[in-house]
């Protein structure tokens, strides 16, 4: 009889690719994945793990034990969800996460909405990357996450992902308060070529739609500044250093030296959950859902 803790930690090893990042994924020492491994080589009779330079690398019967290991993870999954359903309560644990200002902008009401309807239900939540989101969802490391794209760029949704359309996020630009185009009621992207501009680090989703956004109305970023956080991003505009796109979502009070403009093109992030299919008949997912898209309406 195969055993489903190392069939798990088979199927970690296979998505993620090392010993230390399978660990990391299922919250477990490197020694207890390596012990999980052994054990489930003696039961199958073959070897599974070949080394590969420092790390290790599946053999044949390795990946296809793996395919097996995803299949039979993901039925019971789908077995879980039923008994969740046909129980009908909203127990258990659901795991959320979401980009920096949907986590500051949401999770607080969301989470205390479901505490307040739910109180045997356990959530727990993280702050990370939409494209991180959408991987960690795929592993089982999350139940859920909350993952945006723009009106001209969109993000790819993997098969196998539901979603749930939350709110359109409206995005001004942040200019300091002495700044030629304070005054205006709406500004053109276009009016920005000469200045600085103050992004999201580089090699990240909203990064790379604000380069291709400006390049799109003829204007070469002059990217000068980076930063993950929209507060760090306003603290640079207040003293003089730049423009930067700022959503309304999670935003906050407003430094003083700040002034924001609505922008005549209408930049929106779309915002919405996704989560596995297979535990779409889960009433901890349809209750977490619920609650998120009842604190985005008031949010919108």
């Amino acid at each position: 009889m195969l055993n489903l803790e190392r069939l798990r930690t088979l199927d970690a090893l296979a998505r993620h690719g090392s010993v230390s990042a399978a660990a990391e994924g299922l919250h477990v020492t490197t020694s207890a994945v390596s012990q999980q491994m052994a054990k489930l080589e003696r039961e199958v009779g073959q070897q599974l793990l070949a080394r590969n330079g420092r790390g290790v690398r599946l053999t044949d019967a390795g990946r296809l034990l793996a395919d097996h290991a995803a299949r039979i993870l993901s039925q019971v999954e789908l077995a879980q969800s039923d008994i969740e359903a046909q129980r009908g309560r909203v127990v258990g644990e659901v795991r959320l996460g979401a980009f920096p200002t949907a986590a500051r902008g949401l999770f607080p009401g969301t989470v205390a909405a479901l505490r307040a309807s739910h109180p045997e239900l356990r959530v727990s939540t993280r702050e990370m990357e939409p494209e991180s989101g959408i991987r960690s969802v795929i592993r089982g490391d999350l139940d859920l996450a909350i993952v945006l794209d723009w009106s001209n760029k969109r993000l790819p949704v993997p098969a196998g992902l539901a979603q749930a359309q939350l709110l359109d996020d409206v995005t001004d630009v942040a200019l300091p308060a002495g700044h030629r185009l304070a005054g205006r009621d709406e500004v053109d992207l276009a009016e920005f070529a000469d200045d600085d501009w103050v992004s999201w680090p580089e090699g990240e989703f909203c990064h790379d739609w604000l380069v291709f956004t400006l390049r799109s109305q003829g204007v070469e970023p002059r990217i000068a500044h980076t930063a993950g956080e929209h507060h760090t991003q306003l603290a640079l505009i207040a003293a003089g250093l730049g423009v930067c796109v700022a959503p309304r979502l999670g935003r906050g009070s407003v430094p003083a030296g700040v002034v924001l403009v609505p922008v005549r093109q209408r930049m929106r992030r779309h915002v919405y959950a996704v989560w596995r299919t297979d535990a779409d008949r889960r009433p901890s997912i349809r209750a977490a859902v619920g609650a998120l898209r009842s604190v985005a309406a008031d949010s919108a």
